[in-house]
């Protein structure tokens, strides 16, 4: 597989099964397959999925209100991470958005994952802040970064 073989669509409620797949392999408390199926069927909310053929190999997702984004996910089966898709999923995410009108966007990050933070950094998302024992299954802190001139 090569990174420029895998391509992108919107995420439909249809693909929650496979979403919950990818999410369970990446996070330790992962979403259910019921939250992306209603992830998918809100209008207010961006998904979209990172296809080998057929097969649901990452995802990214935000929260749209008015001219703000909130990532809520970004996550890629671990066998297909540093290939790229990531960025380039993570591009098309903000390009989609852009399109829709959002002109800032923001999300949580642990410290701990270098290669979240350099994605991030690469897109133009500063530190903002830190939310303390953000996540729950280990209490590390999650870093607030924003990206208001997208």
């Amino acid at each position: 597989m090569e990174g420029n073989e895998v391509h992108f669509r919107v995420m439909a409620p249809e693909d929650a099964d496979d979403v919950e797949r990818v999410e369970k392999a990446c996070f330790s408390i992962p979403w259910s397959r019921e939250a992306f199926w209603k992830e998918a069927s809100n209008e207010n909310t961006l998904y979209l999925l990172a296809l080998d053929g057929k097969r649901v190999v990452g995802y990214a997702g935000c929260w749209i209100s008015y001219e703000e984004a909130q990532i809520t996910n970004v996550a890629v089966l671990p066998e297909y991470r540093g290939k790229g898709i990531g960025t380039r999923l993570f591009g098309a995410v903000i390009d989609a958005v852009k399109a829709k009108g959002v002109t800032a966007m923001t999300l949580e990050v642990r410290p701990s994952n270098e290669p979240a933070l350099a994605l991030y950094d690469r897109y133009g998302f500063k530190a903002a802040g830190r939310r303390p024992h953000y996540y729950q299954d280990d209490g590390e802190d999650a870093i607030i970064m924003w990206n208001t001139r997208l």
